[in-house]
């Protein structure tokens, strides 16, 4: 591995060539500027998949509207409410498969790298996250854990074995995310494949094996090995760069630290990563 301690993420010019390279550059001379021409169509797309996820709702509504004209005030005002809560729940059931939709069809897909924000690689981070968001906060936590919530993952891009139990919306990233059989995410687990140190976003998998048991409001960073039936306790934190040995605890019940099973210097490059790897 080669080593650039001294690149600056503030830099104004980019690293890559040809018109990556321009856009690139641009991006990082006017970021105000280039942040909105990101953001723009990210809002698009948001308004396309809400819109397209109220339309049998809104169907059901008019339809309600239609049947029930004749209908006494009060009655009429039942069916209604009624249909209301029926489109309620169609937009949440069809959000979960216009959003994996619009996330399929990008042509760019999210991936472990490195990069200042202001690049190009974190602009396929934004929008898999814009839309992973969009589900979590108007509709997923309805249908945790379901079948129905393992699915939405499972379309975004997330490997998930047989038995899992997904028991938290609070999931980031879930294109880098494997989750082998059996594995179970309790209440409020916050898991993602991300982490941000010293100017750069690095994006770096995180792979959750056979068994594991991650406990309620524990937390899992980017690039983490959890192993077979390994138990992360209530609230622990697991740290990027850590790797969780078979059907041991985190923390350590013994000792109360958290428990990474990296030699030193392995643990050094990890955290020095983002600094260091060209």
């Amino acid at each position: 591995m080669s080593y650039n301690k001294y690149e600056d993420v503030n830099s104004t010019t980019s690293n890559r060539s040809g018109v990556f390279g321009f856009l690139e550059s641009s991006f990082r001379k006017f970021r105000s500027i280039g942040f909105l021409f990101i953001l723009f169509p990210i809002i698009l797309i948001g308004v396309l998949t809400v819109g397209i996820s109220l339309t049998p709702g809104i169907l059901v509504f008019k339809m309600v509207t239609i049947l029930t004209q004749n209908y006494s005030l009060p009655l009429q005002s039942i069916c209604l409410g009624i249909s209301l809560g029926a489109g309620f729940i169609l937009y949440g059931v069809t959000i979960i498969f216009v959003a994996p939709f619009f996330n399929f069809i990008l042509p760019f897909r999210v991936k472990p790298t490195r990069g200042p924000w202001y690049s190009l690689s974190s602009i396929p981070w934004y929008y898999h996250n814009g839309l992973t968001y969009i589900v979590r906060y108007t509709s997923l936590n309805l249908f945790t854990p379901s079948p129905l919530n393992n699915l939405f993952y499972k379309m975004m891009g997330m490997k998930i074995g047989k038995g899992v139990i997904i028991n938290t919306t609070n999931i980031s990233d879930p294109g880098l995310i494997t989750l082998d059989d059996y594995v179970m995410l309790g209440g409020s687990v916050t898991l993602f494949a991300h982490y941000a140190m010293k100017g750069y976003l690095v994006q770096e998998r995180v792979h959750i094996k056979q068994g594991a048991n991650i406990g309620l409001g524990a937390t899992i960073m980017g690039n983490v090995i959890i192993g077979k039936k390994a138990r992360v306790l209530p609230h622990a934190v697991v740290l990027p760069g850590a790797r969780i040995d078979d059907e041991t605890s985190v923390p350590d019940l013994e000792t109360g630290s958290i428990y990474i099973t990296k030699k030193k210097e392995q643990r050094e490059e990890s955290l020095h990563l983002v600094l260091n790897k060209k």
